[in-house]
This record gives C-alpha cells, sequence and structure tokens, in this order.
C-alpha cells in the first residue's frame, strides 16, 4: 500500500511517503507559509513515484493549526475525486504519542499543543516500550487549572510544550510517523467525512437586521 501523509497541524510541516517497506520525508519549519505542492513533489520525487501512484492519503487532523489541517484536507478532498484513493484521519495528538514512544519517552506523558485564548489541548497517554495507550481523553485546559506541581504528574511533550513547562520536551507531529500509523489501520473515510479536532463549541451570533434609512 503506497501511503503519502501530510501532517500540517503545527509550525513544522511535513509530507512523507511509505511505498513498499520504503519511505521518504520532507520537512518544512519555522512558519504557516508552507508550499503544500511544493512539499508533496518533493518527497514524491525523493520516493521514485508518480501522483498517480499513491492509494492512501493519511491527514493529521490536529488539533491544531486549523488553517494548515484545512490545506491538508482539501488536498486529500481533491485527490480523492480526481483519483478514488483511499483517505484516512488521524489525531496529531495520537501521532505525538507514537513519536514519544519511537524517541523513548516512556511513562506518563501528557501532550499538550496550542489551543489560544491562554488554552491548550491536553491527552495523557501511558507509553512503554512494548506499546502504549491513552489515559486522559483529549481536552481543551486553561493554564490556570494546571498544578503548580505538574511536573509530578509525567513529562510534557508538544510543539510548544516548553512555553507552559519549562522541563517539557519539543515534539512535533511528522508526517512520517503518521505514516506509520496509518499502515496499521483500515479506517478509511469519504472526504466529506473528515474534519479537524475541534473541541470548542460552534457559536454564531446573529447579525442584528440592518437600519432601515429613508429617502
Amino acid at each position: 500500500m503506497t501511503i503519502l501523509a501530510l501532517e500540517f497541524s503545527s509550525s513544522q510541516r511535513s509530507a512523507a511517503v511509505s511505498h513498499h517497506g520504503s519511505r521518504a520525508e520532507a520537512i518544512e519549519a519555522g512558519g504557516h507559509g508552507t508550499n503544500a505542492f511544493s512539499l508533496i513533489e518533493k518527497v514524491l520525487a525523493e520516493a521514485g513515484l508518480e501522483r498517480e501512484q499513491i492509494e492512501v492519503i493519511a491527514v493529521g487532523l490536529g488539533p491544531g493549526s486549523y488553517t494548515g489541517i484545512r490545506v491538508a484536507l482539501s488536498i486529500a478532498q481533491g485527490w480523492q475525486l480526481a483519483r478514488g484513493v483511499k483517505l484516512l484521519g488521524i489525531s496529531s495528538a495520537e501521532c505525538l504519542a507514537a513519536q514519544a514512544q519511537a524517541g523513548k519517552i516512556f511513562g506518563r506523558v501528557n501532550v499538550v499543543i496550542d489551543a489560544q485564548r491562554n488554552e491548550f489541548y491536553r491527552a495523557a497517554y501511558e507509553i512503554s516500550p512494548t506499546g502504549w495507550g491513552e489515559i486522559r481523553p483529549l481536552q481543551i485546559s486553561a493554564l490556570s487549572a494546571i498544578s503548580p506541581n505538574a511536573a509530578a504528574n509525567g513529562i510534557w511533550i508538544g510543539p510548544e510544550a516548553t512555553r507552559w513547562f519549562p522541563k517539557g520536551k519539543i515534539v512535533f507531529p511528522t508526517a512520517m510517523t503518521l505514516g506509520r500509523l496509518a499502515g496499521r489501520r483500515s479506517d478509511f473515510a469519504s472526504g466529506d467525512k473528515l474534519a479537524p479536532i475541534y473541541l470548542r463549541e460552534t457559536n454564531f451570533v446573529k447579525a442584528p437586521p440592518p437600519n432601515s434609512v429613508a429617502f
């Protein structure tokens, strides 16, 4: 199964290809202005593949950069319409947990991702050399709600972990890890069923009626 993975949920964006056991990855860091198609063409060229050879596209659903995730989803949806590829959506927090295991970060690991508004997304995993499992589901937490002795609650990782936890570890979700996770899954979805992970309630404010003007 030839998989193209797109992980655009953080300031470090990446694309990766997995093809018959071989892997290639292209990474761009330091901003949100990534030319997505240039990144894809770069990794395809490195892997010696054409677009038509892609069978599955895996997308990191966040949480994280809403714009970046939407770009990745739009590419995947268009590709499915044009070529009929299979799509997978995978949590970027789950991707970070898998990377922690690969990096030999064991024990209770807290994944934290900026949610703005002085809040962050947080999930906790128990990670060992043989596997990992979620012990606290993904939720939004306020910084003020975190105990001063947070370090006693395990290791804190994420793209900006040291912003809140000085002893935390900076870890970015990568397309290479995303593709590895995708290779173990078969819960494919149609493009219209995939959406960014966004835990806030959507609130709409009705605009007031226009003022009448007498002529």
